[in-house]
């Protein structure tokens, strides 16, 4: 009776065993499926990755976001030479508002400042020297341009009574003519509150080179106005890529008060010059720009420069937003399905400051997030997909 016990139950787990088709216990049903609805199996580690590197994001949560998707592609992409430059004012653009007279300054507006518009002919400043031991300057001119005239005036009734030389009548015509350019340069610009010091082009306050009550002497610059409309970008390129700058032609550059790169070939930008060796006192060369600006560009910022020169055709290259970071290693995210996504370690190359080169792990026809990796990123955190087949 034992006997026959055993033999049955032996039976019944052997027949058991039988109507399946893997150790899950799951096969036959999940290909039943797959050919009920007409789709096909595709085994993701075959593939070169697993279920458990796979990232669920969903169109729903894509539509909440700034999400991207690119395609990669070959396509030209110019040789990159990256370093640092500075952005400079253009010949012409900068000029000094100067001192007409010795005096103590006074603002015309208490609000001037470092950056504050100002138009042609504006009065910025006032200075009076009436309060000060050599005495008040502008009288002081009034009184020789006086004097100077009256002599002149006395030498002219001389000279035709052949009473004083020529050389007298023409240095008393001189002086007479120097204390009147004197007194009217002055006599346009004079106040109730003393000399006025006035811009001499349109533009922005640059810098102050005084403050409210300084002393200042004739011709000492007060501040410097900009009119900001065209820049100079000036890259120090160290001499070791001196045989590739004869190709460069344009540039990008980033700031770092927004980090935005800026396109010299969107901005009217053209080549200045091109530095034939260092200058002695520098290790660099010299690679200038000159640009229209917008008013984003701040004068005398330092910014990273991308010199850009001969195309190299046929490059699989993708925006920056599309690459992250994690202790050094760099990578992108791969579109497996339209919900479906795989974090890909890649090999970057040169940037031109808005795309990069990839070396490494992409492929011509793949799909990858371009924008919103962030998002995909923390999305990848919240754990991975469980094991499952994609239906395509």
């Amino acid at each position: 009776m034992n006997r026959l016990l055993i033999i049955s139950v032996l039976s019944a787990a052997l027949m058991t065993s039988c109507g399946h088709s893997g150790p899950d216990g799951q096969g036959s049903s999940r290909e039943a499926e797959a050919r009920d609805h007409g789709t096909e199996l595709h085994d993701h580690e075959s593939e070169g990755h697993d279920h458990a590197s796979e990232i669920a994001f969903t169109k729903e949560q894509a539509a909440r976001t700034d999400f991207e998707l690119l395609t990669v592609e070959p396509a030209p992409f110019r040789d990159v030479i990256e370093t640092s430059g500075r952005i400079l004012a253009a010949q012409g653009d900068e000029a000094a508002v100067a001192a007409p007279v010795s005096g103590i300054v006074s603002f015309a507006d208490k609000k001037l400042s470092d950056g504050a518009a100002v138009s042609r002919g504006e009065t910025l400043f006032t200075i009076s020297s009436k309060e000060i031991a050599e005495g008040d300057y502008e009288q002081r001119i009034r009184s020789a341009y006086t004097q100077a005239e009256t002599a002149f005036r006395r030498a002219e009734k001389l000279i035709g009574d052949r009473i004083i030389t020529q050389t007298e009548y023409e240095q008393a015509r001189l002086a007479y003519e120097n204390a009147k350019t004197a007194y009217d340069a002055l006599a346009s610009k004079s106040s109730a509150k003393g000399t006025r010091a006035t811009a001499p082009i349109g533009g922005f306050i640059k810098s102050l080179s005084v403050g409210e009550g300084d002393y200042v002497t004739v011709g000492q610059s007060l501040a410097t106005v900009s009119q900001n409309r065209k820049l100079v970008l000036r890259a120090e390129v160290s001499q070791k890529y001196a045989g590739r700058l004869r190709a460069v032609t344009s540039a990008n550059f980033e700031t770092p008060y927004d980090g935005r790169v800026y396109s010299l070939a969107e901005m009217g930008g053209r080549l200045l010059s091109v530095g034939k060796g260092s200058d002695g006192t520098s290790a660099y060369i010299p690679v200038t720009f000159e640009f229209n600006n917008g008013g984003e560009v701040i004068p005398g910022s330092f910014v990273e420069v991308f010199l850009l020169s001969a195309p190299r055709p046929e490059t699989l290259a993708v925006p920056l937003s599309a690459v992250t970071e994690d202790q050094g290693v760099y990578s992108v995210f791969v579109q497996l399905d339209p919900e479906t996504y795989v974090k890909r370690e890649v090999k970057l190359g040169a940037s031109d400051g808005t795309r990069v080169q990839i070396l490494e792990g992409l492929s011509p026809g793949e799909t990858i997030v371009s924008r919103g990796v962030a998002q995909v990123k923390m999305a990848s955190f919240s754990g991975a997909i469980p094991g499952h087949t994609h239906s395509h």
